[in-house]
């Protein structure tokens, strides 16, 4: 009697993982990226060193963060299903731009609770049903514990300035918090309403402590002027280019011109001084008093703009010419033939200013009012992008918030109310599905638990004192981390944007159930590089 050989459908080297394997392989790689992540949560929460494979990194070999996108968008990892942890970091930064630890801890302590409920043979798409009504529940009482203070100017900025300083507690600047909540709050106050914060400039600039940092009410660009050239100009009219300022030299990769005679390369380069003298006379027909441009000026149109009186700025990077334009109220521009066309940036004065030991250009009076920088100064560059970091995402959260005014109270209070509002759902849901909805409460209240054990405190203790708080109607208890008790974060000022919450509470679960449903792992086969078999 013939036995069958099992068939292969895949190429040579495919590999499949299936049910119970795939699953467990998902619930490891998403459980891990959690742990990994989590002793960097809340306000004594610990630093991690990223170190580049390239010792000498051009941007620098050694990163020192506590920000879950920055550490998670720098590992490399193979598991897929940490990747999609990865991706919701990543859009939580990009949405709202604070939590992003705080919802790859949730969804993998929520796949922790399913690894435990799968292995009591209960199905995964019984788990999910149940997790999708603990959700919805969730955010309802999220809402329901949520203050709205719009109305009141004062109410509002107070808020504000509790949502920026519980931001940056868990951050290196927590010792300055108060110094760098006023300069976020402000800058974003500037913006009347707006949430685009690129019209807010970050520059770094080494030297002094962090106490030293301010914010400046104009556009500080980070380059010198050119040489012979004003160095103070009011009322400018502002060209901002992305033009090669070369003198337009055969660019053919291995052309050659023959000459018969020396004299004949010189009425070459003289031709060449002609075209460039040419393009700079289109440049100042339009009536600019200041030309910056992103690529390299040489140094003959150089001295062209310094004799017409024009001030000439090089190598400005991409960004911080996008930025200029918008500030400015002006558009790049590549070509010059019609001068009728262009839009000029203007500002009442543009200025050298000294920072440190650098010289910098100051434009003040821009078109775009509301346009600020803030100058971060520090010890280190490690230290400066921290606080870049840290800085950035206080303006994002600040800004959602003036766009959704909520506010909800943080120190593990929301996880509270919503972890007790999803057991009174749980004990009034007959079936398996309120084994679910509890494993859903347990996970909420883990955020509590990991902020206190980060801090060093009795996490047990805490969070079954804040359980029995919020039991017993104390609805603004939550966790006092500088004492080590349970304290009123209303009154402590640890507030928290509504937005950013409902974010990390529905991606977390959404990642989480996609996770879940996985029983099957398919690896293509590696790309043969060529001349291997």
């Amino acid at each position: 009697m013939s036995v069958l050989q099992p068939v292969s459908i895949f190429n040579e080297g495919s590999a499949e993982e299936k049910s119970e394997e795939a699953r467990m392989s998902s619930f490891v790689g998403a459980i891990a990226i959690g742990d990994l992540v989590k002793s960097t949560l809340g306000p004594k929460g610990m630093d991690k060193i990223l170190q580049s494979q390239r010792e000498l990194d051009s941007k620098g070999s050694i990163q020192v963060t506590n920000d879950g996108a920055t550490i998670l968008k720098s590992i490399g990892l193979d598991n897929p299903a940490a990747k999609i942890l990865v991706e919701i970091s990543k859009t939580q930064d990009d949405d709202v731009g604070d939590g992003t630890t705080s919802v790859v801890v949730l969804a993998s302590e929520l796949l922790r609770e399913a690894e435990k409920l799968v292995a009591t043979k209960m199905h995964p798409q019984t788990i999910i049903a149940g997790w999708r009504k603990a959700m919805n529940c969730a955010r309802e009482a999220l809402l329901q514990s949520s203050d709205d203070h719009s109305g009141d100017t004062e109410l509002f900025r107070e808020d504000l300035m509790n949502i920026a300083r519980t931001t940056l507690s868990s951050k290196i600047v927590y010792q300055d918090k108060d110094h760098f909540a006023t300069l976020a709050v402000n800058a974003v106050m500037r913006l009347k309403g707006n949430t685009n914060i690129d019209s807010i400039h970050l520059i770094k600039k080494l030297g002094g402590s962090l106490a030293d940092s301010y914010l400046d009410e104009g556009f500080i660009l980070d380059k010198k002027i050119g040489v012979n050239q004003p160095k103070r100009i009011e009322n400018a009219k502002i060209m901002v280019a992305n033009t090669p300022m070369d003198t337009d030299k055969i660019k053919v990769f291995g052309a050659k011109v023959r000459v018969d005679a020396t004299a004949k390369v010189a009425e070459i380069e003289v031709a060449e001084k002609e075209k460039m003298k040419a393009k700079v006379d289109k440049i100042v027909a339009h009536g600019i008093n200041c030309f910056i441009n992103r690529n390299i000026i040489y140094n003959y149109p150089e001295q062209l703009f310094a004799d017409a009186g024009i001030m000439a700025v090089e190598l400005a990077d991409f960004e911080g010419v996008e930025r200029l334009a918008l500030v400015t109220g002006g558009e790049i521009v590549s070509t010059f033939d019609h001068p009728e066309l262009v839009n000029l940036g203007q500002c009442d004065l543009i200025e050298e200013i000294i920072i440190g030991e650098d010289r910098l250009l100051h434009f003040s009076g821009v078109a775009l009012g509301e346009a600020c920088t803030i100058v971060i100064r520090g010890a280190t560059k490690q230290i400066l992008d921290e606080c870049d970091r840290s800085l950035h995402d206080a303006l994002c959260v600040l800004s959602q918030t003036v766009a959704e005014p909520k506010i909800v109270y943080g120190g593990g209070c929301s996880e509270m109310a919503m972890a007790n509002a999803v057991e009174k759902l749980a004990a009034a849901t007959p079936g398996k599905e309120s084994i679910a909805i509890e494993s859903f409460a347990r996970a909420l209240r883990q955020l509590p638990t990991i902020i206190a054990d980060n801090a060093g405190y009795d996490s047990v203790e805490l969070v079954a004192q804040l359980r029995a708080a919020h039991t017993a109607g104390q609805k603004t208890a939550g966790l006092n981390m500088y004492e080590g008790k349970i304290d009123d974060v209303k009154k402590l000022g640890v507030t928290e944007s509504f937005k950013a919450k409902q974010q990390i509470l529905m991606s977390a679960t959404e990642a989480a159930e996609m996770i879940l449903r996985v029983d099957n792992v398919l690896r293509s086969a590696p790309r043969q590089r060529q001349g291997q078999h």
